[in-house]
């Protein structure tokens, strides 16, 4: 071929290429149409900036023994702001990365109601699924729990698992409960959540009627193999949430033997409670060195760890550990934990800890005072203290410091505040209210011993009839005590 015919050819495809151009085929102008149209729908799904959260060190959840899952995140909202929005999926970050997931993306859009179907919409679904390919994710999980419908239809999209906030917080707990009750009261509350969420297809869905339509009355068509198979995981499920019911209920006469004892002794209590990861479990092994393990990570505490302290005048009281709070907490959750609350419900004192350095600590105070509320614990008087106070700030101290005029500043790694949070706690705690002066005999050294380590001394004498003992005492110790001229 000469070079001349191979230019002509070079040119006649250039110029039918310019043609092609000029005049846009059909399917193109139709694309251009849909694409205008959708356009401001497609500016509606907003990625989440900083979500990314490759981790480098894959020791750091080596002990969940878990495969990393590459996950995108979704959310939809309706009220609030975007920063409102993304706070939250921020946070559905953070329990990810718990859970043992790497945070490839996150996608919200603002709606005024999540699609019935498909929670996002049946077009953004789809972009959802490109997005999902590109990245190459394994998971999807979306910001509120979804129905048992939205996650089918999703994942027919999507193609890839889909799960909800609760399947992750319920997660969490399963890998960090550590007790054999921490363990029941988990299982429990997973079973709960699967049970609307069991499927079943084919033979599984097939009808039970059987026999002769004399004696079972159905007729043709409806006799099936027996009991299937949903029907057989639905009965085992409530079997088993029916045993560990009662082997939660039967640990409970542990833990009240264990408060009544305090309360018979008159030991005041004091429970710390507060958002997850906010710093309770720090600033428990801040103040009484109990060892407890400490974590940068949600729900590293799930079983009540209980401690002893003394007040600066000379009383004791216990410290107790709790279950974290989150946004959104499942309820079935609070109901499986309830045992756990109970140590807030129980208590004489709560120290509410909020994390100082939250981009939105006031959004904490609310979540925890509603979980508060749900156990009935609302009267029990409250300490607020912001915690990692070395990580904020003056300007930021003022805002808090607006949003709770009494609080206390304090942190757990450097000690600030802590001597005063003491002072503070000694003073919030209920006083023993009768005041006596006795003479305790020499031989009956259990008695002061007891004045002394339970109770409120205010002076002590040696005379020649025994401990003159001036102090305040529970009306309980003022009973035994009138056997010696109280």
């Amino acid at each position: 071929m000469t070079q001349n015919s191979r230019l002509d050819r070079l040119t006649s495809a250039e110029a039918l290429m310019a043609e092609e151009d000029a005049q846009p085929r059909d399917s193109e102008r139709a694309l251009f149409d849909r694409e205008q149209f959708d356009l401001e729908e497609r500016n509606a799904l907003r990625r989440v900036q900083g979500l990314s959260t490759e981790l480098e060190d894959v020791t750091e959840v080596e002990y969940r023994q878990l495969r990393l899952e590459n996950v995108v995140l979704i959310g939809v909202y309706s009220q609030g702001s975007l920063q409102d929005a993304e706070n939250s999926l921020r946070e559905l970050a953070a329990l990810a990365e718990t859970a043992g997931a790497v945070v490839l993306d996150g996608l919200l859009q603002r709606r005024p109601h999540p699609d019935p179907a498909t929670y996002l919409g049946k077009g953004k679904a789809h972009e959802l699924a490109d997005t999902v390919a590109a990245l190459g994710a394994d998971t999807v999980i979306a910001d509120t729990e979804l129905a048992p419908s939205q996650r089918r239809a999703l994942e027919d999209i999507v193609k890839v698992k889909v799960i909800d906030r609760t399947a992750v917080i319920l997660d969490i707990f399963s890998q960090h409960a550590k007790s054999r009750e921490g363990k029941a009261q988990v299982e429990l509350a997973q079973l709960e959540y699967l049970l609307p969420r069991l499927r079943g297809w084919g033979e599984s869905m097939s009808r039970q009627a059987g026999g002769q339509v004399g004696s079972a009355g159905a007729g043709m068509g409806s006799r099936g193999p027996g009991e299937t198979k949903i029907e057989l995981d639905r009965r085992r499920i409530h079997t088993r949430m029916a045993k560990l019911r009662k082997q939660i209920a039967g640990m409970a006469p542990a833990r009240e033997a264990k408060r009544a004892n305090r309360r018979r002794n008159a030991v005041p209590s004091v429970a710390i409670v507060g958002y997850t990861n906010a710093g309770k479990s720090s600033l428990l092994n801040r103040i009484t060195k109990a060892g407890v393990l400490v974590e940068n990570a949600l729900f590293a505490t799930l079983d009540s760890t209980v401690r002893q302290n003394r007040t600066p005048d000379g009383r004791n009281y216990t410290l107790s550990d709790t279950v974290g709070f989150v946004r959104n907490l499942p309820h079935q959750l609070v109901e499986a934990f309830r045992s756990t609350f109970e140590e807030v419900q129980d208590a004489d004192l709560l120290v509410h800890v909020v994390d100082a350095s939250h981009p939105d600590p006031g959004a904490q105070l609310a979540t925890v005072r509603d979980v508060i509320g749900e156990v009935d614990a609302t009267h029990i008087p409250e300490i607020v203290v912001f915690n990692k106070s070395d990580l904020i700030n003056d300007s930021l101290r003022l805002v808090l410091h607006g949003l709770e005029p009494s609080a206390i500043f304090v942190s757990a790694r450097s000690g600030e505040g802590i001597e005063e949070l003491l002072g503070r706690i000694a003073s919030e705690l209920p006083d023993p209210t009768v005041e006596l002066d006795v003479v305790v005999p020499y031989d009956r050294g259990d008695i002061v011993a007891a004045l002394h380590e339970r109770h409120r001394v205010l002076e002590t004498e040696y005379v020649p009839g025994g401990t003159r003992v001036h102090a305040k005492v529970s009306p309980e110790m003022a009973a035994t005590l009138s056997a010696f001229g109280a």
